[in-house]
């Protein structure tokens, strides 16, 4: 990136994703790199961030780093563990506190003439959560704030000890716990690193088409769309770059929405995108007949959707380029400082494409979290039907039907799905939900209809509130609606005679039922 930005160090803390999330908030760009792989620091980079991290610098699992490729050459802030690891090496004191400290706490004793301070009130609430305590700084430094528990909360490089300035806390800015933390970040990047927050989704848009224009060229390029917000905004990036040179599939695997195929390629075309529909449901159909398992039916959906993107691909001619839909979020799992995440269930995408296709794979949006993709995508005029698109799972309703797939239970599920849908949308509930989802049980109980005794089929209603999906709280939808809506799905949908209502967050649970 060519942008003015700040380079967070990653040392493996919970947060580290919300520190870069809250400086894109000021409209200045953040890269995430991991502690032990500092990129070069060019002009460009006008700060340094110090994530924290479960690790103790006082263990055998020290998490070291090159402090001399960026201490005194560019601005540093070290949080939590950043904090310590700076006191640590330079020769002030760190001890195991004696019990962890962790929650709410007041700084005191404020140096409020300190740029890092300016505008923070002198008692201003922020998080802790840290096993270790700064008890002594390091010669060269100097104390800005304390807390009634712990005698050192920040603390900062005397101006003549290096030539740019090392600012350390122990608390954490980035969480929303820390009530004046975004200025303080503020103050950090704009007054202190010379960030002029220029950063926007307009920005973006013009550096990315441009850049995009002389990777590309007259070269063409194949991208399969799914009707949600991250490949439709990076096709419409491609789309402004290279026109009809982006050649786009939308492949209906039997197994999403009601209505939702026409719906969305409809909208595709609106969008004066190269749109190609492929109508492979009933392929998907026989190749998950019989098949129980999450994994298998995950699995089985990828090799299809490969198979037939391939059959598609083999009718045009010199394509060198494949289109996908990456979010930063993905770029940074892929270089993790814990190595490979354990597999907890396989993600349905076009994994295998580019080399069983020969193809150079092009991400416009491999730089985005995915709030800032939605904003992209407003910015770019795409309709609000497809950027307000709730997240929607790339096997679709297959792990939404628990059990064996067939095209009868996916039609009773689509027509309950609906009913939930339109409600939401008709009781202006749609966007203050982050994702909605009706499944289907393999469970049947006994219900009475009329006069007569039925023996159908329990399906689920889930909707939960997140920002990006890693957690989630069950939302508190109005039980009168909840009640229209069930009652609305029991008279109208043969096979399904009882609805519940899962209040379950995540952790533990997750968000999807398989």
């Amino acid at each position: 990136m060519k942008e003015e930005r700040l380079v967070i160090l990653d040392f493996g803390s919970q947060y580290t994703q919300l520190i870069a999330r809250r400086v894109r908030e000021l409209n200045i760009y953040s890269d995430i790199v991991p502690f032990n792989k500092i990129p070069e620091l060019d002009d460009n980079v006008k700060g340094v961030i110090l994530s924290g991290s479960p690790f103790s610098v006082l263990g055998e699992q020290t998490l070291r780093t090159d402090i001399a490729s960026f201490i005194g050459k560019k601005p540093v802030l070290a949080v939590c563990y950043g904090a310590q690891y700076i006191a640590h090496e330079y020769g002030g004191k760190v001890e195991k506190s004696s019990k962890r400290e962790y929650g709410k706490a007041n700084l005191a004793s404020i140096n409020s003439d300190d740029p890092f301070f300016a505008g923070v009130s002198s008692n201003s609430q922020v998080w802790m959560s840290h096993g270790d305590t700064i008890m002594d700084i390091p010669d060269g430094f100097e104390l800005l704030a304390s807390t009634e528990s712990i005698p050192v909360a920040a603390y900062r490089s005397k101006e003549d000890t290096f030539e740019q300035p090392v600012y350390c806390i122990q608390y954490h800015p980035e969480v929303t716990h820390s009530l004046e933390g975004k200025n303080m970040l503020k103050n950090f990047a704009v007054d202190i690193c010379g960030c002029k927050g220029n950063w926007t989704p307009e920005s973006f848009i013009e550096q990315t088409v441009k850049e995009l224009r002389n990777k590309i060229g007259d070269e063409k390029v194949l991208m399969g769309l799914s009707g949600g917000v991250d490949s439709s905004v990076g096709a419409m990036l491609l789309h402004r770059a290279i026109g009809e040179n982006l050649i786009c599939f939308f492949i209906d695997n039997g197994l999403l929405r009601k209505g939702e195929y026409e719906e969305v390629l409809e909208s595709y075309n609106g969008m004066g995108l190269n749109i190609v529909g492929v109508d492979s449901k009933q392929r998907f159909w026989n190749e998950l007949s019989g098949i129980s398992d999450p994994e298998k039916k995950r699995k089985t959906i990828g090799r299809v959707f490969i198979e037939v993107f391939e059959e598609e691909a083999s009718k045009y001619d010199n394509i060198q380029w494949l289109g996908q839909g990456t979010i930063y979020p993905d770029v940074i799992e892929s270089v993790s400082v814990h190595g490979p995440s354990v597999t907890i269930k396989s993600h349905h995408n076009v994994g295998g494409l580019p080399d069983l296709l020969k193809l150079k794979i092009v991400e416009p949006l491999r730089m985005l979290f995915k709030d800032e993709v939605r904003n992209v995508g407003h910015a770019l005029g795409i309709p609000k039907n497809i950027v307000g698109r709730h997240p929607f799972p790339g096997p679709g309703l297959a792990i939404r039907i628990l059990g064996d797939i067939t095209p009868e239970k996916v039609s009773l599920l689509q027509e309950a799905d609906s009913i939930f849908i339109n409600n939401l949308k008709k009781h202006n509930l749609y966007d203050k939900v982050w994702q909605a989802a009706t499944i289907l049980l393999p469970v049947q109980s006994v219900g009475v209809m009329g006069d007569e005794r039925t023996y159908e089929k329990t399906c689920v209603l889930r909707a939960v509130n997140s920002v990006d999906g890693m957690t989630a709280e069950w939302s508190r939808l109005p039980h009168d609606f909840l009640a229209e809506v069930s009652s609305e799905i029991i008279n109208n949908v043969k096979g399904i005679n009882r609805v519940v209502y899962d209040i379950s967050t995540k952790p533990p649970a997750t968000i999807e039922w398989e």
